[in-house]
């Protein structure tokens, strides 16, 4: 893993750099790091290849594009209380609602950003404002959110109160 940060760029924009710039696939990558294997099947010259890449994303990075930083929270902030059992609140009456009003409601939805796919909010969770902050500001970066009801994550699927 290669954090790059420092760069002031995301992995996924360093990620999306070498390939167009350098014909260079990164195996993973995320808001902050890329992922570059070597296997046996690679030799001196895929190794330069590689080195090269990496040399010229660090020297072309500033020509790339800043975009507004992800809001990474704390591992903890990403615990949330577990109020009500998953199916509960899937199946549940629900509301949908503005972000800015989520904190504090039960989660109806499974909310996943990719990267890296795992799911930040799941059904029955109670919805905090440091993992919508988080939410928000990855969608602002480019993250994906295909599994809400709101990929843009400007609402939020939430158990209706009675």
């Amino acid at each position: 893993m290669i954090d790059v940060r420092e760069l002031g760029i995301s992995g996924m924009q360093a990620s999306e750099w070498l390939r167009a710039e350098r014909h260079v696939d990164i195996g993973g990558s995320d808001t902050c790091r890329i992922s570059a294997s070597i296997t046996h099947a690679d030799d001196d010259e895929t190794e330069k290849t590689l080195l090269d890449a990496l040399r010229a994303l660090t020297q072309g990075a500033e020509s790339i594009e800043r975009r507004p930083p992800v809001h990474l929270p704390e591992p903890s902030a990403l615990e949330l209380e577990q109020a009500m059992l998953p199916r509960e609140a899937f199946f549940a009456e629900v509301d949908h609602v503005p972000a800015d009003r989520a904190a504090g409601r039960i989660a109806a939805e499974m909310i996943s950003p990719y990267p890296p796919g795992v799911p930040v909010i799941a059904p029955g969770e109670v919805i905090t404002d440091e993992v919508l902050d988080y939410l928000r500001s990855g969608v602002d970066h480019g993250v994906l959110i295909p599994d809400a009801a709101d990929p843009s994550v400007r609402t939020l699927r939430v158990v209706a109160r009675h």
